[in-house]
């Protein structure tokens, strides 16, 4: 099993990536700070003065602004492919007491940081209601439903992907080359060095010289001490086998 379009898209928009906002007339594109709800609304915290505060103030005669953000993933490693570019389009409108208050705990929540202690004065925050949702990949575009991005949920372990895969590769490399020669059994071939390049909630990707494979859990991980205790039996085999004894 895999990720879907939309569980990757509401992953890229998480708010782990940098970001930019091409806003409707506006020169741009313009880097901004975000982080999305658990509605996968994107959440916008902006400098109360400047550029970006001023180019999403509406129009008159309207109570939001309409703007693109663009997206893209940073894999984890040198060797590690992308997951692609998201472009998510919406308006946004500035959020004040109660409302603002609200959204900065949910913002918090994937991003607690001090500009936060700031929301009204010297910062703000908009809120981005999503209308349509795009991805990219290997130059091939998906059309993903709004509602089935905002059902989706990020991927528990995006954030901490990387030390995931350094500490699998530091401490843990030869259990990880056997179990992942047991799993593809005939396939595997002599002198195959297997090293994990990226990992979700359903599985990792290895790469062996110029071939790839995916290996999935034996069913989705719920965070990173889920994901401990699913891989004990793979890196401690040992440990296991006496116990058994």
């Amino acid at each position: 099993m895999q990720p879907s379009p939309a569980e990757i898209a509401r992953t890229l928009a998480a708010g782990h990536l940098p970001a930019v906002a091409h806003i409707a007339c506006r020169p741009g594109p313009t880097p901004v700070r975000h982080v999305t709800d658990a509605q996968g609304r994107v959440l916008l915290l902006v400098p109360s003065e400047g550029t970006l505060a001023g180019a999403l103030r509406p129009q008159d005669g309207n109570d939001d602004t309409a703007l693109v953000l663009d997206i893209r993933d940073v894999p984890p490693m040198a060797s590690s492919p992308s997951l692609g570019r998201i472009w998510v389009s919406g308006w946004a409108a500035k959020l004040d007491g109660d409302d603002a208050r609200a959204a900065a705990l949910d913002y918090a929540d994937t991003d607690a940081c001090g500009d936060l202690l700031d929301i009204g004065e010297s910062q703000a925050l908009y809120r981005m209601e999503v209308a349509e949702v795009r991805w990219e990949r290997n130059e091939k575009l998906v059309e993903i439903d709004p509602d089935d991005y905002a059902e989706a949920t990020p991927d528990p372990l995006r954030a901490v992907e990387f030390d995931l895969i350094a500490d699998l590769a530091d401490h843990h490399m030869s259990e990880m080359s056997d179990y992942v020669r047991r799993q593809l059994g005939k396939e595997a071939r002599p002198g195959d060095e297997p090293k994990v390049v990226r990992m979700d909630r359903y599985g990792f990707l290895v790469r062996m010289g110029g071939r790839s494979a995916r290996l999935a859990f034996p069913r989705p991980v719920t965070d990173r001490h889920d994901l401990a205790h699913l891989l004990h039996p793979i890196l401690c085999r040992r440990c296991c086998d006496s116990g058994a004894a």
